[in-house]
């Protein structure tokens, strides 16, 4: 399955200058890491975004366009799917900031 190319693009323009930041295929889609951790990722027209799973809750019942992201209909607590039409500059940024904070607290792989 593809993924958005456009919104790939989007996410590397505001972590190009990120120290430890590296880019691999994953899933059928594209994952910024740091330092090793999956941080946020294209997945087809979606951004899989890395939060708190203490969060989560939290997160999906105040989100519009936020849904449990899930791998062969297994949910993955700590991970969310933020659908491409709630991705304006703004919250793009702001999923991606969020999800640095989070990935910041874990140890390099």
């Amino acid at each position: 399955m593809a993924y958005d190319a456009v919104l790939a693009e989007r996410v590397r323009d505001r972590l190009a200058a990120v120290a430890g930041v590296s880019e691999k295929k994953m899933f059928g889609g594209i994952a910024f890491l740091t330092y090793g951790n999956m941080t946020v990722g294209v997945y087809r027209d979606g951004l899989i975004v890395r939060i708190d799973p203490a969060t989560m809750d939290a997160v999906l019942a105040a989100e519009p366009g936020v849904r449990p992201f899930d791998m062969g209909g297994r949910p993955m607590r700590g991970w969310v799917l933020v659908a491409s039409e709630a991705l304006s500059d703004d919250h793009l940024e702001r999923w991606i900031d969020q999800a640095r904070r989070y990935v910041a607290t874990l140890p390099p792989k």
